[in-house]
């Protein structure tokens, strides 16, 4: 007996055998069974979906001397006649072949006369989207109101092409494209029958190159058979279908998520033989049985943007470009993928983020200097460190610099932060300050806080928090012009007279004890009626000033005369 394919050996024969369209089978069968049939029927899907078969099953079941039902008897000269292909009442037309008018003619001729020996004549027409549109219209009224003993079945590939007016005579069955794991199961049991070996890693590459299509599928599966010498393995039909072995995508896969571009490299040379749309699909698949598979290398958002690399360079392809080129350029993007980081990352690492200050490295010999604080040394002596990673700088160093930039942004914002705030300490992300702005001064810092509190994190940390403790100090006097007191200068020590450059600007404010006074004295007369006496009039007398003049004075005391 001659070889037979598998598609032809296999082709089912019966609803029960269908593969991956029960719904159909499920409608077709009830209404065989309830004798609740059309005139007409449109099956329309992928090609190798099971139309063409479902089609002669359900004409079987139509002229089986048992029915119509959905279970042929098999045996009846009907059913033998129709599983040959022989049946004079079951009438096969290839509209690809007969599209013309005149070939729709002599089918609408034959419907006038009845079946020669079942109690339907069934027209099954294939491809029917191939007919003319004269074709059509002459069919229109036949297709309508046929004759009772009259069933058409109509099969196509393409439904969009049919007229409406076709479409709206005939009940409609969608076949839909065959799951991969019923065509992985459907090859196992057709192998296990044939008595040849098999891996079923092999078996679901081959599904996926059918895309859907059994009849497709086993056209692979008589290939690989042959090929593969009776044994199929994974590496036999990724040589014969010039896929990727399993092998080189975990290679490739692992090479992107470590990063190696110089094995990437390697791989894209080795890769030079293989399409790169069948590389592009390969992948695809690989990421979606990872997907599936839950493995931990991938995140969401990696898948997200692998597939979105390869989509896009499909459309490279299309414009005719360079394929080593395109598969080097989705390599190292999908590296590059790999490195961005998500929003949530960025907004995590500039929280944690700490300001570095780029100093020069300290000299060995400055750095063997340094002293470790013992225990005989107090702890106030020990300076207190930012703790950031450069060496050597201090809090107060920091402080001095955010005066400057205080200063650089706003001068008058950087004369008052400089005049009125004092650093205290920097401990655990607390600045902690003193300040003694008061009216006009108090009411600038406040205006300029959103700038200071912006300064302050970006150099000791954008978690920094600011203390700021309010302090009074005494009010500050203008300068008053060089005096001296007399009758006081032969009393006044050099100390007394010497300058002394913190408060060379400040004038001192005059005390006076409640003791009583002598009145024979012309100040302790002007005294006892007040406690205060008017500097300016001490420093204005002539003696004063020529005294001023005389001995050029840093600093003027003027105290009661006992």
């Amino acid at each position: 007996m001659s070889h037979q394919v598998l598609a032809l050996k296999y082709r089912p024969s019966s609803f029960d055998k269908l593969i991956g369209q029960e719904s159909i089978t499920q409608t077709l069968s009830l209404a065989l069974n309830q004798d609740r049939l059309s005139h007409a029927y449109l099956f329309s899907g992928l090609r190798g979906s099971g139309k063409t078969s479902t089609a002669r099953i359900f004409a079987k079941a139509l002229v089986c001397d048992q029915g119509p039902s959905s279970t042929p008897c098999e045996v009846c000269e009907h059913c033998l006649s129709a599983n040959e292909n022989r049946h004079i009442d079951i009438i096969e037309m290839d509209a690809a072949s007969n599209r013309g008018i005149d070939d729709i003619r002599e089918l609408i001729e034959s419907t006038k006369y009845k079946p020669t020996s079942a109690r339907f004549k069934i027209f099954i027409i294939d491809e029917v989207h191939m007919l003319t549109t004269q074709a059509f219209n002459a069919l229109l009224k036949t297709l309508e109101e046929p004759p009772s003993y009259v069933k058409f079945i109509l099969a196509t590939t393409d439904p969009l092409k049919l007229p409406a007016t076709i479409l709206s005579r005939a009940q409609h069955f969608r076949f839909k494209q065959i799951k991969q794991s019923d065509v992985v199961n459907h090859l196992c049991h057709i192998l296990n029958l044939e008595n040849i070996e098999y891996e079923k890693d092999a078996l679901e590459m081959l599904s996926r190159a059918g895309n859907g299509s059994l009849r497709d599928t086993l056209t692979l599966l008589d290939q690989s058979i042959i090929f593969s010498k009776g044994y199929i393995t994974p590496e036999n039909v990724a040589t014969m279908l010039g896929l990727l072995d399993p092998n080189q995508l975990e290679t490739i896969f692992t090479a992107i998520l470590s990063g190696n571009k110089s094995e990437m490299l390697h791989l894209i040379k080795e890769l030079e033989s293989y399409e790169c749309e069948i590389i592009i699909d390969e992948l695809i698949a690989y990421l979606k049985n990872a997907f599936f598979a839950q493995d931990r290398r991938f995140s969401t958002l990696l898948y997200e943007r692998f597939f979105k690399i390869l989509s896009e360079s499909k459309s490279l392809l299309y414009i005719n470009a360079n394929n080593g080129f395109v598969l080097s350029l989705i390599f190292f993007k999908m590296i590059e993928a790999t490195n961005i980081k998500t929003i949530e990352e960025m907004i995590d690492s500039l929280e944690n983020e700490k300001f570095r200050l780029p100093t020069s490295h300290p000299k060995p010999e400055a750095a063997q200097s340094v002293e470790t604080p013992t225990l005989e040394q107090p702890a106030e002596a020990v300076e207190e460190v930012l703790p950031v990673q450069d060496q050597g700088v201090t809090s107060a160093m920091l402080f001095a610099r955010l005066c400057d930039k205080l200063l650089d942004r706003n001068a008058e914002l950087g004369e008052c932060f400089k005049n009125h705030i004092r650093f205290v300490s920097f401990e655990e992300t607390q600045l902690t300050l003193t300040s003694n702005a008061e009216g006009e001064a108090s009411k600038t810092l406040n205006t300029y806080y959103s700038i200071i509190k912006h300064f302050v994190q970006e150099l000791f940390g954008l978690e920094t928090k600011i203390k700021i403790n309010k302090i009074q100090t005494p009010p500050i006097e203008p300068q008053p012009e060089p005096s001296f007191e007399p009758n006081y200068e032969a009393q006044m020590s050099e100390a007394e007279l010497s300058a002394n450059d913190e408060s060379s600007s400040m004038m001192e404010s005059l005390e006076f004890e409640d003791e009583s006074q002598s009145e024979s004295c012309a100040t302790g007369a002007m005294m006892a009626g007040k406690k205060e006496i008017d500097a300016k009039e001490v420093l204005n007398t002539p003696f004063v000033q020529r005294a001023t003049e005389l001995f050029d004075p840093q600093k003027i005391q003027i105290r009661q005369k006992v």
